[in-house]
């Protein structure tokens, strides 16, 4: 019987819940026809069709450490690649099948040059596997919800073999936990209809991981897809509950509890586009200001977030990223003592943006000025040893004005005469508490 244990647990989410912010990168075989990374299932691509891309995998750009410099200079502090995505194809060196990065004119195992590049700028590192396979022949094809093949009778299923599929599966994930070295997080992607947790054989997969890993953080998604909670959501742990909740392209209203009213350990996994693989026709991008609040959201609800990037061909993250990714970079140089290691307040969310907290200090988002001083709601005078602005330091007074002379309960910090913020995207004022 497995017997959850909260102190093993918090040790392991520790430092995911201080670095709140890291990157994923969706890269692939399919992003050579650059139609996102489900472009197998959503044409419906027979597999001639697509193993072409295998034989012009030249990835000739791919330069590891300019991708976690990238993340580095954004702020994160982790940084998750696709070690294998829904179409089989594993850009580590498996031994356990020929459809891998080293096999084609790549030539290279992109996973142990990740790897050791995300180490050396001082990240945490994080590898991606997919439970589902499009290319091996045992995996369910005519039928099944996402298979290319799914509609197709040609493709039935009655020779094929799942547990023999679950032997290669499970052989891959020792493969990634064994050759590596220290990986901090495994997300694995995902459980839906009857596939889910024994059907993947997942305590027995989840008791290979931590004896391989015996830190690494597991997503919950063994059990659910980007919807459902599991099974430490309802109280009830299963041996492959995984470490946090992971909604995708959405944050929770009000962040997410259990229960029994617990918090819990949560990531956003947000797209810069609409696409999580490369899609050059896709130019939905979102602009940083927007990020940088929903960044600031995810952290006063307690969660993190972990934003997309997704490379070309050859290995280049499209220039609209990098764009985003260091405007995102130049707020958090100034501004990211209010996102590391915070959590959310007790105050209410004020109406003119958010509050994040860390230990004695609160650092109060304002994405939007006040009409006269700005109200700091749930405080009062005598709690507040002092109000900064983050970036650069310079010290708020405490209005005196008459202006708020009807509201004496309320504290008010003076920004001054200027009625233009600082940093129009979000200004953080710190407030430091007494006690």
């Amino acid at each position: 019987m497995y017997h959850f244990e909260e102190e093993a647990y918090r040790k392991r989410v520790g430092w995911f819940c201080k670095a709140r912010f890291g990157m994923f990168i969706h890269w692939g075989l399919y992003s050579i026809p650059g139609r996102g990374e489900w472009v197998r299932s959503n044409e419906e691509m027979p597999e001639g069709e697509y193993l072409p891309f295998f034989e012009n995998f030249t990835a000739k750009d791919f330069d590891p450490t300019a991708w976690a410099r990238a993340a580095k200079r954004a702020g994160m502090g982790y940084v998750v690649m696709t070690a294998k995505h829904h179409d089989g194809f594993c850009l580590f060196d498996s031994q356990l099948t020929d459809f891998k990065s080293t096999n084609t004119p790549f030539g290279r195992d992109a996973v142990r040059e990740f790897v050791e590049a995300v180490r050396a700028e001082g990240l945490k590192v994080g590898l991606y596997f997919s439970l589902i396979d499009w290319h091996h022949s045992d995996y369910p094809h005519y039928g099944d919800r996402y298979h290319p093949m799914r509609n197709d009778p040609k493709f039935e299923n009655s020779q094929r073999n799942f547990d023999r599929y679950l032997d290669y599966m499970h052989g891959q994930i020792r493969e990634v936990c064994s050759h590596y070295g220290k990986l901090d997080l495994l997300w694995f992607d995902f459980g839906y209809d009857h596939l889910r947790g024994e059907a993947w054989r997942g305590t027995e997969l989840v008791n290979t991981v931590r004896t391989l890993q015996p830190g690494v953080l597991i997503d919950n998604r063994i059990e659910v897809s980007g919807e459902g909670f599991g099974s430490l959501y309802r109280c009830e742990p299963t041996p492959y509950h995984g470490d946090f909740v992971t909604p995708e392209k959405f944050i929770p209203p009000q962040g997410i509890r259990d229960v029994e009213g617990k918090p819990m350990v949560w990531e956003s996994c947000v797209t810069m586009n609409n696409n999580w693989g490369y899609c050059p026709t896709d130019h939905n991008f979102k602009p940083a200001s927007l990020l940088i609040k929903k960044l600031v959201e995810c952290v006063s609800k307690g969660g993190n977030m972990i934003l997309n990037v997704g490379p070309d061909g050859d290995g280049n993250i499209p220039w609209e990223s990098l764009e985003i990714l260091e405007q995102i970079g130049t707020w958090m140089d100034k501004n990211g003592e209010s996102i590391r290691a915070c959590g959310p307040s007790s105050l209410e969310k004020p109406e003119y943006g958010r509050i994040t907290q860390k230990g004695k200090r609160l650092y109060v988002h304002i994405f939007e000025n006040t009409l006269g001083p700005l109200p700091l709601m749930g405080l009062k005078k005598e709690q507040v040893e002092s109000l900064r602005l983050l970036d650069g330091g310079r010290a708020v007074p405490i209005s005196t004005s008459w202006v708020h002379s009807d509201y004496p309960e309320i504290l008010f910090a003076d920004l001054g005469a200027d009625p233009v913020l600082p940093d129009a995207v979000d200004t953080v004022l710190e407030v430091s508490l007494k006690g």
